[in-house]
């Protein structure tokens, strides 16, 4: 009779939908508590597809309505990032950044290291964990990034950073399309280097940023594309990728007319770090 219902139930989906997976998923792949209030807990709760916002290197990222039907009051809309295969991406260099990560199952460890067909799938899945684990981490800990909702083996559903007026949906831009005044450039400056400060100091480098990799939230910046982060002790590229980071943003605001110098910056993260 259960099944019964609930083919039923499926039936009254459309193709572009889905049941809320919010209690499927296991203990522990959840956001940090307390949650955003508007984050949708309901097992009434339906998720619809909405469209592409990205296709990236090693995921593609699209836009997700959680919505209780005929309830306004329960409504957010999500971003859901999807990681690839290994056999289905164009992001190669990922020993750069797993040197200080470990495998706990034998079974898992061993089809890594035959890169099976199993293999790329735990690669994918630990690939999204470890970008879940980052997000939770440094959103508790008052970095500007996305809310981690939920992870589901390699989907990871996030908070959506920019507008909607309920029909029309527009993702905040990336910091590399922008052209801020002086005063919203010293501000977002400011922003930048309290974010870095704190990842610093909880002993993470974010390891690809670049203005590629930061929103534009209005006046406020948001970091984004976060699974190579690394550990800036254990990881022995630690040190140099903060480097690059600095020296990457660092060009940016010069570009834009503020001056930023990245070696300087390195020196002040290092600093706060040890």
């Amino acid at each position: 009779m259960a099944g019964e219902t609930l083919g039923v139930l499926d039936a009254a989906l459309d193709a572009d939908q889905r049941w809320s997976t919010w209690h499927a998923v296991e203990k522990g792949q959840r956001g940090p508590e307390p949650h955003p209030a508007w984050v949708v807990t309901a097992d009434a709760a339906v998720d619809t597809e909405l469209g592409v916002l990205k296709t990236g290197k090693e995921a593609d990222v699209f836009l997700v309505e959680r919505a209780v039907p005929g309830d306004p009051a329960q409504r957010s809309l999500l971003a859901a990032k999807r990681y690839r295969d290994l056999d289905h991406r164009a992001f190669r260099r990922d020993s750069l950044y797993t040197e200080d990560r470990s495998v706990r199952r034998t079974r898992d460890r061993r089809a890594l290291d035959r890169k099976s067909s199993y293999g790329r799938q735990v690669a994918a899945g630990q690939w999204a964990a470890a970008e879940f684990a980052a997000l939770g981490e440094l959103w508790a800990a008052g970095v500007p990034v996305p809310y981690p909702v939920q992870i589901d083996g390699t989907e990871i559903l996030m908070e959506f950073v920019g507008t909607s007026d309920g029909e029309t949906h527009e993702a905040a831009p990336r910091l590399a399309r922008t052209r801020p005044d002086v005063d919203v450039l010293a501000t977002w400056w400011d922003q930048l280097r309290d974010a870095m400060a704190v990842m610093a100091r909880l002993g993470y480098a974010h390891g690809d940023l670049s203005p590629y990799n930061v929103l534009a939230d209005d006046d406020r910046l948001v970091l984004i594309d976060l699974p190579q982060v690394v550990d800036l002790v254990a990881n022995p590229f630690g040190t140099e990728l903060l480097l690059r980071d600095c020296r990457t943003m660092c060009a940016w605001f010069v570009t834009r007319g503020l001056d930023a110098d990245g070696d300087e910056l390195f020196a002040e993260l290092i600093a706060q770090a040890w």
